[in-house]
């Protein structure tokens, strides 16, 4: 077996295991790491939740004293600074490494390739940018929120192949079929936050809960735009205390009686600027992005998406098409508004992926 066929054998095998913990490791990225030595893996781990020892960490005390002389394939930059875990850069110094094989750069500042000068300066080889895309694909929350304390928007929403969401009644269930409401749940454990307008809770009074069971444990918020504060102190999300907090945007107007009655069930109010009835989307995400929420699955209604995509501030989409017809000019979609006056001039979407669930087809695609 050739080097190069050895090391790419050995970095999927450490991106296998930073896939893991998706999902559960906000703010921190997935990393992946796996110790071979004479060909064989000696030591693995990777990084299962914030707060809890690096990949490199657990996969070096897996291999003990057995790390000296081998390789470390690891599928991002180790740290350097103290954050919730001591630095990682000095473990690998003490661990008798020979070779140290990283896939890519940390995009945070305070890492950014000073782990491999360290490791560098110490006489260590080290090699960089092996299966670097993959990183860029299980990371993307984390590389967009490090850089910007802005959290990723991914748009999600089930279609008629007319492009409806509901029937002009209001009535939405079920669009899509049981395999796709599977895959958008295991959507929502990747994510940080859900995030929904006021009428969705007024129309379907969702819970807005995760309900797989490998997903038990995980924090998440449940986040609601309601400018006038016209939630339901009885409304089921308020009833569902697992998981993280019920965070409330409204405006600065919105009475005090109602927003103290709604911290009683245990929800935090967050007031923003508004106008023409609209919360300010940006100010919103950064509230968001304060609380260390590192990703956000907005699920609607129709407003809510129009203006996520109007003002240009979704990264991703996730659009569940069932063979089915709605029609009517009232049953909404999911980008209404005076639109866009050209063809030309239309948003397209990038880096498509389309996939079959039984009957449904799933699109994902990125602004």
């Amino acid at each position: 077996m050739s080097r190069l066929t050895e090391d790419l054998e050995f970095m999927e095998m450490a991106y296998s295991l930073a896939e893991k913990a998706r999902g559960r490791t906000s703010p921190n990225p997935c990393v992946g790491a796996v110790v071979v030595k004479a060909g064989r893996i000696v030591g693995w781990g990777y990084h299962q939740e914030a707060g809890q020892p690096h990949a490199e960490i657990v996969a070096l005390e897996r291999a003990g004293l057995r790390s000296r002389g081998a390789t470390l394939y690891l599928t991002l930059e180790p740290c350097v600074h103290w954050g919730r875990t001591p630095p990682c850069v000095d473990r690998l110094l003490t661990a008798g490494l020979s070779r140290v094989v990283v896939s890519s750069y940390d995009p945070n500042p305070q890492v950014n390739k000073k782990g491999v000068a360290r490791l560098h300066r110490a006489g260590i080889k080290v090699e960089t940018g092996l299966l670097g895309h993959l990183n860029l694909k299980l990371n993307e929350a984390y590389i967009k929120y490090i850089a910007s304390r802005i959290p990723f928007v991914t748009l999600k929403a089930a279609l008629s192949l007319d492009g409806k969401m509901a029937a002009a009644s209001g009535d939405s269930r079920w669009i899509s079929g049981p395999e796709s409401r599977y895959f958008a749940q295991n959507l929502r454990a990747e994510h940080d936050a859900i995030l929904v307008g006021i009428n969705t809770i007024l129309k379907d009074d969702p819970e807005l809960t995760l309900r797989l069971e490998e997903t038990a444990g995980k924090k998440w918020h449940r986040a609601v735009l309601d400018t006038y504060l016209q939630l339901p102190t009885e409304a089921r999300l308020l009833k569902k205390s697992a998981g993280g907090r019920v965070i409330i945007f409204t405006g600065k107007e919105s009475p005090e009686g109602r927003a103290a009655r709604l911290r009683q069930k245990g929800a935090e109010i967050i007031r923003v600027p508004a106008a023409g009835g609209k919360l300010d989307l940006r100010a919103v995400l950064k509230e968001l992005g304060r609380r260390e929420i590192a990703s956000v699955l907005v699920e609607g209604g129709a407003g809510v998406l129009t203006s996520f995509i109007q003002q240009r501030l979704a990264d991703k989409v996730y659009f569940f098409l069932a063979p089915r017809f709605i029609g009517g000019e009232k049953s909404p979609t999911p980008f209404e508004g005076r639109g866009m006056e050209t063809v030309a001039g239309s948003l397209e979407l990038k880096k498509l992926r389309h996939f079959s669930l039984r009957n449904d087809i799933i699109v994902e695609g990125y602004f």
